[in-house]
């Protein structure tokens, strides 16, 4: 199973580079996360991944991109609930790739 160390502990990933056990993120791994998507996070990219984190608390799972940017649309405001804004963020896909910085499991429907 694939894995990475980061301060001294161990985290195992999918072969997708997804955390197997949602428990282990924090903000460091995320971090992590972000530097091997190649993704700089800013406040914008936290304030997704903290949206995330709290839709899967509720609702216990990973949104598709569609079900994201309505739900952030919602939350957050209209000029953040559209994919453009998203994909300018996360250009390797918002759900896709903000929901594995969040340590989250991969989106259904996502390939």
């Amino acid at each position: 199973m694939p894995s990475f160390e980061l301060n001294g502990h161990t985290y195992e990933t999918d072969e997708d580079g997804y955390l197997i056990n949602l428990s282990d993120w924090s903000e460091d791994v995320a971090k992590h996360l972000a530097v091997t998507e190649s993704v700089e996070m800013s406040e914008a990219h936290w304030e997704v991944v903290n949206f995330l984190r709290e839709y899967y608390e509720e609702y216990k799972i990973a949104p598709m991109i569609r079900i994201l940017t309505k739900a952030i649309g919602k939350k957050l405001g209209k000029e953040k609930g559209n994919t453009k804004y998203l994909y300018d963020l996360y250009p390797g896909g918002p759900a896709k790739q903000a929901c594995k910085i969040a340590g989250l499991p991969k989106p259904t429907g996502c390939v």
